[in-house]
């Protein structure tokens, strides 16, 4: 089978290779992958800003097709339509962390796509605990928005105490953001999105979704936007998803005293800020490194309670042929999610 891969360190280095199809051990479930996302963290793997252990697989935000189950798997059966919790495919499972949920800070884990091999193929072989069943009205396109979406539930969800009526700047309408915004707005949050002229697009795709005000910080003054849509006081809580400096600095200069702020965006690179603002306006600081198993099983009541629409956030479903394409429209923030799918068959 054709998969696309880090071949060995370094910037780029990503290819299509032959690899043998994976066989289907006890406890094991194989999927036949049928869409599988683009994340940030693909991009940043590519050019070698987030820790892989080539020559690996790529991919990781998956649905698909059980194609066959090993000895004693119970839970699916071949031919279900399934989603796959990728972070947790090595894990020590004995550690404080793995036995609060918190599986993410385990010290022995990788996940799939940068530690294990991931989904950017025709099949991907996992244990049984990582597969969840889907919905018979939910798509598989949709399906594979479970990760990023999981990764949106926390900071929004789990992190922060937000409430209807408050007011929030989020910064970086990328994928990851406009599932914050879809959140926020679920919340009955006010939300200002803002991003740069690059991100036009999405920036118009976040009014369509429902934010309360969209602003081009290069060709708008974003102190005078919030401001005005604050009366002055700042805004309650700040989500920083675009993972720049630049960002970040006017994250923190836009709250209140007291405000609370979500770093969610990967920076990648030391930065330098004004962190004093922390100090002098108490803020309630926090990071939210991917997700927890809480979020995980959160993201599986949202999708069975039909909670949110996030059809429009796919913007782009391209096949696996044109991976290059595909990592340019993401690279050049022109669609929302993209997806992609096998096509060498």
């Amino acid at each position: 089978m054709k998969a696309l891969a880090k071949i060995r360190p370094g910037f780029g280095n990503v290819q299509i290779i032959d690899l043998p199809e994976p066989s289907c051990e006890d406890g094991q479930v194989k999927v036949e992958v049928k869409f599988s996302g683009i994340c940030g963290t693909d991009l940043h793997i590519y050019h070698d800003t987030f820790k892989s252990y080539p020559p690996v697989i790529m991919g990781h935000e998956f649905s698909g097709i059980v194609a066959e189950v090993g000895r004693g798997v119970r839970h699916v059966r071949e031919g279900d339509r399934v989603t796959v919790l990728p972070s947790t495919a090595v894990t020590c499972g004995e550690c404080d962390y793995c036995r609060q949920g918190f599986y993410m800070f385990c010290p022995s884990r990788r996940g799939m796509g940068h530690g294990v091999h991931g989904s950017f193929t025709k099949y991907a072989v996992v244990r049984e605990d990582m597969v969840r069943k889907i919905p018979d009205f939910l798509t598989l396109e949709e399906a594979a928005l479970s990760e990023p979406l999981a990764c949106a539930v926390q900071p929004i969800e789990e992190l922060t105490s937000l409430h209807v009526g408050d007011q929030v700047l989020l910064s970086g309408p990328g994928p990851i953001g406009l599932l914050c915004l879809s959140l926020l707005i679920a919340r009955g949050c006010k939300v200002i999105v803002a991003g740069t002229t690059a991100d036009k697009g999405r920036l118009r795709l976040a009014e369509q979704m429902g934010a309360d005000v969209v602003v081009d910080v290069l060709t708008e003054n974003l102190d005078d936007v919030l401001k005005r849509e604050t009366n002055g006081r700042g805004v309650d809580a700040a989500v920083e998803c675009a993972g720049a400096g630049a960002s970040i600095a006017s994250c923190l200069k836009a709250l209140k005293p007291r405000g609370k702020y979500m770093q969610v965006g990967i920076v990648g690179r030391e930065i330098t800020i004004d962190f004093d603002l922390v100090l002098y306006k108490q803020i309630e600081l926090c990071g939210s490194l991917a997700h927890s198993m809480s979020s995980w099983e959160k993201v599986m009541s949202i999708w069975e309670q039909r909670k949110l629409n996030l059809k429009p956030l796919i913007t782009h479903t391209l096949p696996l042929s044109s991976w290059e394409k595909a990592f340019e429209i993401c690279e050049q923030k022109q669609g929302g999610k993209v997806l992609l799918y096998y096509d060498y068959d």
